[in-house]
């Protein structure tokens, strides 16, 4: 069971600082070319359009939350936090529009979890399960069980990707930090590049939305009327 408390010591790693151990071996320096950002950048060619999801946004209130790095609970609070004060104020759930965008250290909650185990997420990413306090193997925030996230002074609430897609929640992954991430950590681990890649792609969550890159999602998103709100 999980609670809304923010420990302002649990700070994170910046998104190069993350990558310092396997930089030398995989030669980040040619990143820097833009032949091969544009590569690193480029969606799998059996995805959906890169702004199709963008049409989604229709509502009279819009919110757009960058999630760079895991902040316990607070990425997936504070979207139901918005749906649910615009309903006490006169705007239903499905009358808003919320966007969350896990970039950088993010990206493993917009993945399954056989992934998560496989490839340390939890001691990659720096992330605790929130039930156990050690390195998660899991993803917390897919298909959580009744009870898992409570809140004091509200209770239990419903903060699963899975639930928050129900009341109309966008979620979006960014491309750019997959790319990158996943070639660190086969690097680290021995393995193809490539292959990690495409599994890790393989296994983005149904209806996350894979973007070029998150800063490409929060500067469209924002393009389409919605209010940022820093998540990390």
């Amino acid at each position: 069971m999980s609670h809304f408390f923010h420990d302002p010591r649990n700070s994170r790693r910046d998104f190069l600082g993350q990558l310092a151990l396997g930089a030398t071996s995989l030669g980040l320096a040619s990143f820097a070319g833009p032949l091969h950002l544009e590569a690193a950048s480029r969606l799998p060619s059996n995805k959906e359009e890169p702004e199709a999801w963008l049409k989604k946004i229709t509502g009279k209130h819009k919110l757009l939350l960058d999630v760079p790095r895991p902040n316990e609970i607070l990425p997936f609070a504070w979207p139901k936090v918005f749906l649910l004060t615009n309903a006490a104020t006169g705007t239903p759930a499905n009358e808003c529009s919320v966007v969350v965008v896990l970039r950088h250290e993010a990206i493993p909650f917009a993945m399954e979890n056989t992934l998560w185990p496989k490839y340390k997420f939890g001691e990659v990413f720096k992330f605790d399960d929130p039930a156990t306090k050690a390195a998660s193997l899991r993803n917390p925030f897919w298909q959580p069980k009744p009870n898992d996230f409570v809140v004091p002074g509200v209770g239990p609430v419903d903060i699963g990707i899975d639930q928050l897609q129900q009341d109309g929640v966008i979620f979006c992954v960014c491309n750019m930090a997959i790319t990158v991430y996943s070639a660190a950590v086969a690097t680290n681990m021995g393995l193809d590049p490539a292959t990690v890649k495409a599994e890790w792609l393989a296994g983005v969550l149904p209806g996350i939305h894979v973007v070029p890159s998150g800063v490409w999602a929060i500067g469209r998103a924002q393009e389409k009327g919605c209010g940022y709100c820093y998540a990390g």
